[in-house]
């Protein structure tokens, strides 16, 4: 009898989750019940987390006691910062981040304790400190300080603050909150599944993080974001150019992309079959830093893309493909746009470790054999 298989286990249901799901009716993302456009119009990142990690929304009162939690462990560890500048300077971002979550690991006090409350403080702590890994690696491809973190700030202020060094305007933070929020968690996606697995065997939080990041850089799941960009830039961007202008050439390089049948990231998903719903909402964070920058020629490019694309595939745009330029006009390098993706990620990862952990089974499936018969020396 042959197996049935499920190549790259599309269709088959692993195990049940609370955290989060897609709603076909609605074709709405939701967050333990929560649209996740609610969320982002209306809550700040933080809030979010917590309705990840503990299935609610906050009180006032939980609410300000993680936000004096997360303000206090914002710095970087001498020790992590040190790993890091170990790193030469050309190794991707990824790896970095990478090896961050590991320092971190190798040196909790908590590494090896797998309770409940041991478990979420290292998330939190994981939450906080990993935007300064990201600020700390970008200054320093930049040849720049680092720049120590502010209890003043609120999450994604600060976060801006330690990349660039400077108060970011309103509309630069609330764009980079709403695209953290859109990022924290999409259910058993590749990196949160590789987390679960790690979770499965028992192994430690930073472990399973760790892992996860792994899955997160390849360019078919995280490091679609950075791909759009590389795109943009293929195609060539100049501030200089009109939106109709700029439009019409990404048309036309879209249309020989496609007849040479090359893969173009950041369109198509699994998951939805309506288009990604957390588009819209990305698309208007977008849609605000083109018009604070006065770049309508990177809306131009955006535009001629998508339409080539709907028009020759019937393939709708997945949350990476805003993402990216959205990152791009805040001052965000390229190659820092998928570990901006871990640090809002972490959020769902380690709610799924959690859940994992509360009613495991060693995740381990079987295979089908294709290989030769039995055979002797």
């Amino acid at each position: 009898m042959t197996e049935q298989i499920y190549k790259g286990l599309a269709g088959v249901v692993a195990d049940h989750t609370a955290v989060s799901k897609v709603n076909p009716e609605s074709n709405s993302l939701l967050y333990r019940g929560y649209p996740v456009q609610e969320l982002a119009a209306a809550l700040s990142f933080e809030e979010v987390a917590l309705l990840l990690w503990n299935g609610e929304l906050p009180s006032s009162a939980e609410k300000q006691e993680f936000l004096d939690f997360e303000r206090s462990h914002r710095a970087l560890d001498p020790r992590v910062r040190s790993a890091i500048d170990l790193l030469p300077l050309d190794c991707h971002p990824m790896d970095v981040g990478r090896t961050a979550v590991s320092v971190l690991g190798a040196n909790h006090p908590l590494s090896e304790d797998s309770s409940p409350e041991a478990e979420l403080t290292k998330a939190k702590e994981l939450f906080a400190v990993f935007p300064a890994v990201v600020a700390y690696d970008q200054r320093r491809r930049r040849g720049l300080e680092l720049v120590e973190p502010r209890q003043d700030l609120d999450y994604s202020q600060n976060f801006l603050w330690m990349t660039f060094g400077e108060e970011a305007p309103e509309e630069v933070v609330d764009a980079f909150r709403v695209s953290m929020v859109l990022y924290a968690e999409h259910s058993f996606n590749a990196s949160t599944f590789t987390a679960r697995v790690v979770t499965s065997t028992l192994a430690d939080l930073h472990s399973a993080v760790t892992a996860a990041i792994g899955a997160l850089k390849g360019p078919l799941h995280g490091g679609a974001n950075e791909a759009v960009m590389h795109t943009f830039e293929e195609i060539g961007i100049d501030p200089a150019e009109t939106r109709e202008d700029a439009a019409a050439r990404a048309k036309a390089w879209m249309e020989q992309a496609l007849a040479e049948k090359r893969k173009v990231m950041g369109f198509g998903h699994r998951v939805y079959k309506s288009g990604d719903s957390r588009v819209p909402t990305m698309k208007q964070a977008l849609d605000a830093m083109v018009e604070y920058y006065g770049r309508g020629e990177l809306m131009g490019l955006y535009d001629g893309l998508e339409s080539a694309m709907g028009e020759a595939k019937n393939i709708l745009p997945n949350l990476d493909y805003p993402a990216g330029p959205t990152y791009h006009l805040m001052g965000f390098d390229t190659e820092m746009f998928t570990p901006l993706f871990i640090a809002a990620r972490i959020t769902g990862w380690t709610a799924h470790i959690a859940e994992q952990r509360a009613n495991n089974a060693l995740i381990r499936p079987l295979s089908a054999y294709n290989g030769p018969d039995e055979r002797h020396l």
